[in-house]
């Protein structure tokens, strides 16, 4: 990662998207223990920091008035990162430019906080260590470690257990988001008053070659959420609906907790495709091509 002289740099904050998330009961802590294996997409908000007077953060963009009042992850990020390295904020201004929907299923804040950590990190006069830089990560949320790598991983415990995702080409895939929120809580609280899954890791090839042969092994596996959140809001079904019915889709699901699904193709031109014909029959819902990317150097990409 390259940040300049007077700390000067822009950062990707990949969409995240989980291929598939099992959910076992709730522990007596309030947490979920999960499996998954989280992706990483080469689209996503972006971070930019460039030198001020004083330390400041803005957001901008499509997507930033959805961010709400209070202090955000983003901001909260910056905070605990200048707490644990035991410096004052520098003469910054970070800017987040929203474009990824918000209560999407798509990890957006975490991975907001996790490149604006990458970001500042490395404007430190002395950066943090990666084991401490994970556990301030690790501070802001389950998704908060797998964030901060940004690349493929298979996640276990509350979802702080990383190890090494299925070698596998970068996928095409395309998001579908019915531009309607998802709560985590209300779906977590809607799944717990239904039939229970198990957090089960299944059992998965060491390499997959094609996006054809993922999406056959990904058939094997489920998002718990799915139910519990398409019943809180009828257009996450919707969206599966029309995505699952179309020529070029492979596989289809939800990504976390919604409403955010994303479809599986085997090339670009195919999502191109699948994605046209999405936003001419729903011109009112985000939609979006992608990779998703097995590549972690691709999805961390920092210019100056």
């Amino acid at each position: 990662m390259s940040v300049r002289a007077d700390g000067a740099g822009r950062a990707l904050a990949p969409a995240k998207v989980n291929l598939f998330l099992h959910v076992g009961p709730v522990r007596p802590d309030g947490y979920h223990p999960v499996a998954s294996w989280m992706v990483f997409a080469d689209i996503g908000d972006e971070l930019q920091l460039v030198p001020a007077p004083n330390w400041n953060f803005g957001a901008e963009g499509e997507m930033a008035g959805a961010i709400g009042g209070g202090e955000n992850l983003v901001e909260r990020a910056a905070r605990l990162l200048f707490q644990a390295a035991g410096v004052p904020p520098p003469g910054l201004r970070l800017t987040l430019r929203k474009s990824l929907p918000v209560a999407a299923g798509l990890g957006g804040g975490s991975s907001d906080a996790g490149a604006a950590l990458r970001l500042l990190n490395a404007r430190l006069p002395e950066p943090l260590a990666p084991e401490a830089l994970e556990a301030v990560a690790a501070g802001l949320g389950a998704d908060g470690p797998a964030c901060l790598q940004a690349r493929p991983v298979l996640a276990t415990g509350v979802g702080e257990v990383l190890g090494p995702a299925p070698s596998c080409p970068p996928l095409p895939a395309v998001l579908v988001n019915p531009r309607r929120p998802s709560p985590t809580g209300d779906v977590y609280r809607a799944y717990d008053a239904g039939p229970v899954a198990a957090a089960d890791l299944p059992d998965l090839p060491r390499a997959i070659g094609s996006p054809e042969q993922a999406a056959a092994v990904l058939r094997a596996c489920r998002n718990d959420l799915q139910a519990a959140a398409s019943a809180l809001e009828p257009a996450i079904g919707e969206v599966l609906n029309l995505v699952s019915d179309q020529p070029e889709t492979l596989l289809a699901r939800m990504s976390g907790s919604g409403a955010t699904c994303f479809a599986l193709c085997a090339t670009r031109a195919a999502t191109r495709a699948l994605a046209s014909r999405i936003t001419q029959a729903r011109p009112d819902w985000w939609v979006r091509t992608c990779l998703l990317s097995g590549q972690a150097d691709k999805v961390h990409e920092h210019v100056t």
